[in-house]
């Protein structure tokens, strides 16, 4: 379903996907990363409702994935601060659904960065997925002229004379640090899944993630894989796996896609010494 939700003034298009039938679920944010040229703002996320549809329709939970402020057709244009709070926006829109019992956040690329860093100040969110997603966006504030030309150019700021304070425009995005803010997870579960070849976000930031979040956090690497994992199998099957989990035993649902997730051929395994969930 095809929706709007509003982060402050600004309306972000959204989508929401239910279980079939229609069921009191858990609830899943599902954030898109940073657009990349050549297809730029106007195109990032336009794959995620399907996401949604396939997560909602195979785990049986309730999926909202929207477009941050910048992007596709939602209003606004990018900061790092807008980003974290249309994100908790979203929380709160999914959380209000009466037929919703809790929320966790998944993000791919820098959409996993920002959702450890939302959630770690909010408990409204009871776990978190990272995929493919930097530790870190502090690399992005070391060349502020860069940084803005740039995001001026792929359509993520769309206003004559934004940001009002360049300044604190890039300082904000500096201080992303999805490794700070895992270690404010208390126990709430974490998946950091990134694939072991990606050459654009190294597996190191993956490890560096896992090991700053709880006890419970689970590191899981998809051998071969880049950082594509939007569309690799094996990274889906994961993240439905780790969501399995999630529900409690008492109102789990048998779903024979879920239980086989584990022999999609070379799923993601555990790295050896990394810390896993139980279950």
């Amino acid at each position: 379903m095809d929706d709007t939700i509003l982060s402050g003034e600004l309306k972000l298009s959204a989508h929401v996907a239910v279980p079939n039938p229609p069921l009191s679920s858990l609830g899943l944010v599902l954030c898109h990363g940073l657009p990349n040229p050549p297809r730029g703002a106007v195109t990032v996320g336009t794959t995620y409702p399907d996401l949604a549809d396939h997560i909602a329709n195979e785990a049986g939970w309730t999926v909202l994935t929207f477009n941050f402020r910048g992007t596709g057709t939602s209003e606004g244009d990018f900061s790092a601060r807008g980003w974290l709070d249309d994100l908790r926006a979203a929380v709160r829109a999914l959380h209000a659904r009466p037929d919703v019992r809790g929320v966790w956040i998944a993000g791919f690329g820098h959409g996993g960065t920002f959702a450890v860093c939302a959630a770690a100040d909010d408990h409204l969110v009871r776990g978190v997925a990272t995929i493919a997603s930097p530790s870190t966006l502090r690399n992005w504030a070391q060349d502020p002229g860069r940084l803005l030309v740039h995001a001026r150019s792929i359509g993520m700021i769309r206003s004559e004379g934004f940001p009002p304070d360049a300044t604190r425009w890039v300082r904000d995005i500096g201080r992303v640090d999805a490794v700070a803010a895992a270690k404010r997870l208390d126990r709430r579960p974490l998946l950091v899944l990134h694939g072991v070849e990606d050459v654009e976000v190294p597996v190191e930031d993956a490890r560096a993630l896992a090991d700053a979040g709880p006890p419970t956090s689970e590191l899981r690497l998809v051998q071969g894989a880049g950082h594509r994992l939007r569309h690799d199998p094996r990274a889906i099957a994961t993240l439905l796996g780790w969501l399995a989990r999630q529900v409690p035993s008492s109102t789990a649902a048998f779903s024979p896609s879920l239980a086989s997730a584990p022999s999609v051929p070379g799923a993601a395994t555990s790295e050896a010494g990394s810390r896993r969930e139980g279950g």
